[in-house]
């Protein structure tokens, strides 16, 4: 039997990361989790074949701990922690805002913490995720965080400092383009598409674009000038953005999720 990973909070993105780790070729038996509701818990166990145990549990039985609770239920975690993790332990956060220094003060001296920002594409093997070392992760500790997150997506890393601009940026971004297809299918119906025609063609059109930035390596101005023709539709539709403030909006929008950021690491709620 490999290392044994501990899930910490089997919600959504718990529950996703544990999924991709079973599809990239863990075994059950290699994977434990924890979840306060015992009916999902019940139901988590059937769906995927891994045991369901306490968080000291997990401490005690599993190599890597990943906590994937929500920022608020941290100090109730790292209660049930604090006496059972070991710096033999990794520890592994995607717990939105919360800084490494508060396991740090909360557990041993010496546990080596990785903080990480992901995203829900998590759920199709598409996520985003920055990884940023703590005081006591070394190359070791962070090419092992990589290796999990490998398997649910693409991983990049970077200083500590740079997540809440990570958390703006990538954290919360799909929400921006689900917002912004939102939008556009509800544009197509005032112009006078049905919503089922409306909204295929903005899902595939936003498929085909990302692709399209993906693997062209053109840079994004670079493509929208090669759909945007002198005196044409397309050119009339980006002033009107521009018109209306659009760009200065997301930039306002993405200081906004920053701040708020900062205020869940400082513990506002």
């Amino acid at each position: 039997m490999g290392e044994t990973v501990a899930i910490l909070g089997a919600g959504k993105m718990g529950e996703a990361l544990m999924s991709g780790l079973l599809r990239a070729g863990r075994t059950p038996a290699e994977l434990l989790f924890t979840e306060r509701h015992e009916d999902r818990a019940k139901s988590l166990t059937a769906q995927y074949g891994v045991e369901a145990v306490s968080a000291a549990e997990a401490a005690k039985r599993a190599d890597t701990l990943v906590v994937a609770v929500k920022p608020q239920e941290i100090n109730t975690l790292l209660d049930e922690l604090a006496d059972v993790v070991t710096p033999a332990n990794l520890v592994i956060s995607i717990a939105a805002g919360i800084p490494t220094a508060t396991f740090e003060k909360r557990l041993a001296d010496g546990v080596p913490v990785i903080r990480v920002m992901s995203n829900t594409p998590v759920f199709v093997d598409e996520a985003m995720s920055a990884v940023a070392p703590g005081a006591h992760a070394n190359e070791d500790h962070l090419a092992h965080a990589e290796d999990l997150l490998r398997p649910v997506g693409k991983v990049i890393r970077v200083p500590e400092y740079q997540l809440d601009a990570v958390t703006a940026l990538s954290g919360s971004g799909p929400a921006y383009f689900f917002y912004l297809v939102e939008a556009m299918i509800e544009a197509g119906i005032l112009l006078g598409l049905p919503r089922n025609v409306a909204q295929e063609l903005i899902i595939q059109t936003a498929i085909g674009s990302a692709i399209m930035l993906r693997d062209s390596g053109e840079h994004p101005v670079q493509l929208r000038e090669a759909v945007t023709s002198p005196g044409g539709t397309t050119i009339a539709a980006i002033r009107t953005l521009e018109d209306h403030g659009v760009r200065a909006a997301l930039l306002a929008a993405l200081e906004a999720a920053r701040d708020r950021s900062r205020e869940l690491a400082a513990g506002q709620s």
